[in-house]
């Protein structure tokens, strides 16, 4: 029996044991088989490991999204970590185009992926309050969100999810150094049924404006907790 002779719910049944790029290729054999990994019901969960990962087209974004998570572990988080003025021109340039990268993939989320029911952010350090809160906005049925080293993350994110996070049920915000304790109690004060975790965020280093030359290391000591 040739693939192409399965029905429809074995063919996504099959393509379900496939990571993205398998899909993709497998899909390119014939038109039947792009029919079947352009069905969104073979998408519910998307997973990315690198930035680099969010602009292939191995993947799918539409209502059926359920879950989505990006975990970026690499050296150059670090250096997206780092206040702007801390950074090198170089530096910057790269920043740059993974913030462009970043948000512009989470507002394409926001339009096509409203039943998202959780959110995975680590080591995104270019995720915005705005961004975060237009998330909040969109998908009303969004039950979990999780931050951690998201060094552009405040207090606004924390006000937008008291704000708009009517079906949220669960918020980490972990080692993001621009959340403060006050903040923290302000959303425990209005949210006390919401799971709201914050390990190390409020005992981190915020940002702050630059005053004269940087001591030396202090560009490390940005990325550790007291």
């Amino acid at each position: 029996m040739h693939i192409t002779q399965l029905n429809r719910e074995c063919l996504l049944h099959l393509f379900s044991f496939l990571d993205k790029d398998s899909r993709r290729n497998l899909a390119r054999t014939c038109p039947q088989l792009q029919d079947v990994f352009e069905d969104p019901a073979l998408w519910p969960l998307l997973h990315f490991r690198s930035l680099t990962e969010l602009k292939k087209d191995n993947f799918l974004l539409s209502p059926a999204l359920r879950s989505l998570s990006i975990c970026w572990h690499s050296s150059r988080v670090q250096v997206c970590s780092i206040e702007d003025w801390l950074k090198s021109a170089f530096q910057r340039s790269i920043c740059s185009r993974h913030e462009s990268l970043v948000n512009d993939f989470l507002l394409q989320v926001c339009d096509r992926c409203p039943n998202l029911a959780s959110v995975t952010l680590s080591g995104c350090g270019h995720v915005t309050d705005d961004c975060l809160a237009r998330l909040l906005r969109c998908c009303p049925r969004l039950r979990e969100l999780r931050l951690e080293n998201c060094a552009r993350v405040t207090n606004r994110t924390l006000v937008a999810a008291a704000a708009h996070g009517r079906a949220l049920q669960t918020l980490h915000v972990d080692f993001c150094r621009n959340v403060s304790a006050a903040g923290l109690r302000r959303l425990r004060a209005a949210c006390p049924r919401l799971a709201l975790r914050a390990e190390h965020s409020a005992a981190m280093i915020p940002d702050q404006p630059p005053r004269g030359v940087p001591a030396p290391g202090s560009a490390l000591r940005k990325l550790l907790p007291r």
